[in-house]
């Protein structure tokens, strides 16, 4: 069995090592907590660090995505009332149900719409499943925060499926394939201290298009 040797008292730290390695300590916490931790979390950055390193612009986005959420999940949803009308079945007589497949067909828009400083506004094409459409949006010259994502018919309300977001952006193109039937598109919010003016152009085997907000 070995028997480690104690220190001597020589060779123990003194109070004032160690009340000078705290000391040390807490002030590189503290610099990590000005420079990375809070521009990181909270998008505050008193130093200019973090926006150096993209630490605060993330954060931004974060901070910002978050209170989207909020806001959405808090707008009342009013379910429309649906009308059942009574059906009359011979008896033995089977009943027939016929399935009406939607008409997609190629279809190509053009709508361009005005959003005010912190004004959002959302765009959804009806799409089913494997079907694209080509799209391409420019802010005109300014610059907009974008989510584009997806809704199955009959979503729960916490459900979601995005396909791309970004923060100020001045325009964004390509082909959206649709992950399921239900309705896809866009939803933009101007985070500058101007109006803006977006263009939103389609092309593609779709249902239907329709601002949504």
């Amino acid at each position: 069995m070995f028997n480690s040797q104690l220190p001597t008292q020589s060779e123990l730290p003194t109070s004032r090592q160690l009340l000078r390695s705290t000391l040390l300590a807490l002030i590189a916490a503290g610099v990590l907590l000005v420079t990375v931790v809070m521009p990181a979390e909270y998008a505050i950055d008193p130093t200019g660090a973090g926006r150096m390193l993209g630490l605060t612009q993330m954060a931004e986005v974060k901070l910002q995505l978050a209170e989207e959420a909020a806001a959405d999940a808090a707008a009342p949803v009013t379910p429309a009332a649906v009308e059942i009308a009574p059906e009359t079945v011979e008896v033995n007589q089977p009943a027939v149900i016929e399935v009406v497949e939607p008409d997609t067909q190629r279809q190509k828009h053009e709508m361009s719409f005005s959003l005010a400083p912190g004004q959002g506004a959302e765009i959804k094409v009806e799409m089913l499943k494997g079907t694209q459409v080509a799209y391409f949006w420019t802010a005109n010259g300014g610059v907009v925060n974008y989510d584009t994502h997806g809704d199955p018919y009959n979503a729960p309300r916490e459900f979601y499926h995005g396909y791309g977001k970004g923060r100020a952006t001045p325009e964004d193109k390509g082909v959206l394939e649709a992950a399921f039937d239900g309705h896809h598109g866009w939803f933009w919010r101007n985070r500058s201290n101007k109006p803006v003016t977006v263009t939103l152009q389609t092309e593609g085997n779709y249902i239907a298009i329709k601002r949504v907000i």
